[in-house]
């Protein structure tokens, strides 16, 4: 494990160097383009109130790795502040590595706070699409409304991606996507009916994750998704292998920090994420960090979490095997007060931002449902039986971040989820097994998103999910969709957004539940 390790290490500390040259590095102007480049689109994301990071990434075919060829190359940007490029801001040259699957990140600089801007990239003849992208407000300064779409889960394989095309629709201000942007498993081919859920072309190197990236946003209504509007982003464990938990991952396999850092590395070269999301040394690149802290003037901030990196591995596992299981009451590992979901460091910034905040709106953007959802009653024989890969899995870290929260009076938590590929709307308190009291208070709101096309449980194991945990008060799972908040001063107003018919394109989308909290008041009031 050591020598894996210093490979590991080795290999962040080049990537960092050839990351940190990109800027000035030697590269081909080309004069003219034999086949457009642009395929995978463009995007944007990571806003500050003068800052925005562009991204796309030079690939004439979405599906051969090779036909971007060896060279680098100086890819030019612009930035305006209008949609006829009329009046550019801000505009240069940025070489496109072949080390790094020729990714292009600019972090535009030196903009006005509050405002929207059109962006594009050119290379010889050839121009990109022209994308939307605004920055946030200013830090004093209390927006009247913010409008977020939130999603996650995209499996290839289940589905097409109406949801982004409806995303692209409703012109958000800003979206989250809360992980599994890929699965690092299934066919290069959408088919219907779809094929057994099995594992089958499994990324497992660099070049097979590039390429799975490239055949997910090789899609239309993923690329308009971007086009629309910034994005903030983090990952969850398909991005890499199911269920992994820190070093390990299902199989145990000797290898798997090898197999991490090239999924980090093609994570990297295919959000829009800043370059300080890369770690300014390599002893700290083992740990890539992509959680980070976004300010939406006084109106709102994001505290947007990473919990598969740093956690504890998952309680009571099987002999011989890593990821989840259900357990129960007599799996004490589960409850041991030492146990992290978000690791130490991480736990100990975020509290430091609850106690720094001075928003109306804290929202915690991370991957999975927060709120105890057990499998059975916990008055039952079995005192419940819990998933140890999601918040049900470490009940004393769960813990530790709500009293976070009571602590510093944290101004109207709200907490946005993913995972699940069900909409939920919970209530969330320190103790789930006692009523909502003076020392047991409702402390935030949580919001859970469905998938936009992976499977999920049936809607009768759902309901009875709900009925056994009473803080659930909404649970629909058999539907894919996306989430619609709409925040203002006085309150969020969240609309659970689903499709009828996941493998069409041109699928309806209809609101199948409305939630409002109020400012002052983290009860749910369902619209």
């Amino acid at each position: 494990m050591r020598s894996e390790r210093r490979r590991f290490l080795e290999h962040s500390a080049r990537l960092l160097s050839l990351a940190a040259l990109s800027a000035a590095f030697p590269s081909t102007a080309l004069s003219r383009t034999a086949h457009y480049p642009f395929s995978l689109g463009v995007a944007s994301g990571s806003p500050r109130a003068a800052s925005v990071v562009l991204w796309t990434r030079i690939l004439p075919d979405p599906l051969d790795a090779q036909s971007s060829g060896s060279r680098p190359y100086a890819v030019q940007w612009e930035i305006a502040e209008d949609e006829g490029f009329r009046k550019i801001v801000a505009k240069g040259n940025a070489t496109a590595l072949p080390e790094l699957a020729h990714s292009v990140h600019v972090d535009a600089v030196g903009l006005r706070p509050g405002r929207w801007y059109w962006y594009r990239f050119m290379l010889g003849d050839a121009v990109s699409p022209i994308g939307r992208t605004r920055t946030a407000p200013a830090a004093d300064d209390m927006a009247s409304s913010l409008k977020l779409a939130v999603a996650s889960c995209q499996h290839w394989d289940f589905g097409q991606y109406a949801a982004h095309r409806h995303i692209a629709a409703e012109t958000p201000d800003l979206v989250a996507f809360l992980g599994d942007y890929i699965y690092e498993w299934g066919e290069h081919a959408l088919a219907h009916p779809p094929a057994p859920r099995r594992r089958s072309n499994e990324s497992v190197t660099l070049a097979q994750y590039r390429a799975r990236y490239a055949q997910y946003k090789s899609d239309p209504h993923l690329q308009a998704s971007h086009l629309a509007a910034p994005w903030i982003v983090t990952w969850d464990d398909h991005e890499v292998s199911n269920d992994y938990a820190d070093d390990r991952d299902q199989r145990l396999a000797p290898d798997f920090m090898e197999r991490r850092a090239a999924a980090y590395q093609a994570f990297y070269e295919h959000m829009p994420v800043r370059l300080h999301a890369l770690p300014a040394g390599p002893q700290r690149f083992a740990h890539m960090r992509i959680y980070d802290r976004f300010e939406w003037g006084r109106l709102a901030q994001f505290h947007l979490l990473d919990g598969r990196q740093y956690r504890s591995h998952q309680a009571c596992q099987h002999t011989g095997r890593g990821g989840s299981t259900s357990v129960g009451a007599a799996c004490a590992e589960r409850t041991a007060p030492e146990r992290t979901l978000l690791g130490a460091e991480q736990e100990q910034w975020l509290a430091a931002g609850f106690a720094a905040s001075k928003a109306s709106w804290n929202l915690l953007a991370q991957q999975t449902l927060m709120a105890q959802c057990s499998q059975v009653p916990i008055e039952g024989e079995d005192g419940g039986r819990f998933w140890n890969d999601g918040w049900d899995g470490y009940p004393a870290a769960r813990r530790r971040l709500l009293d976070a929260m009571r602590k510093h009076e944290l101004s109207n938590p709200v907490v946005l989820s993913g995972d699940v590929h069900t909409f939920y709307a919970a209530e969330l308190r320190p103790d789930f097994n006692r009523r909502a009291s003076r020392d047991n208070p409702v402390v935030a709101a949580e919001l859970c998103g469905t998938s936009v096309t992976s499977k999920s449980r049936p809607q009768s194991r759902t309901d009875r999910y709900v009925a056994d945990n009473p803080h659930i008060k909404y649970g629909r799972s058999d539907r894919r969709g996306y989430m619609l908040l709409e925040i203002t001063p006085e309150r969020i107003a969240t609309r659970f957004q689903a499709l009828d018919d996941v493998w069409l394109a041109e699928s309806y989308a209809a609101t199948v539940a409305s939630f409002v909290v109020e400012t002052g008041r983290p009860r749910l009031q369902q619209a």
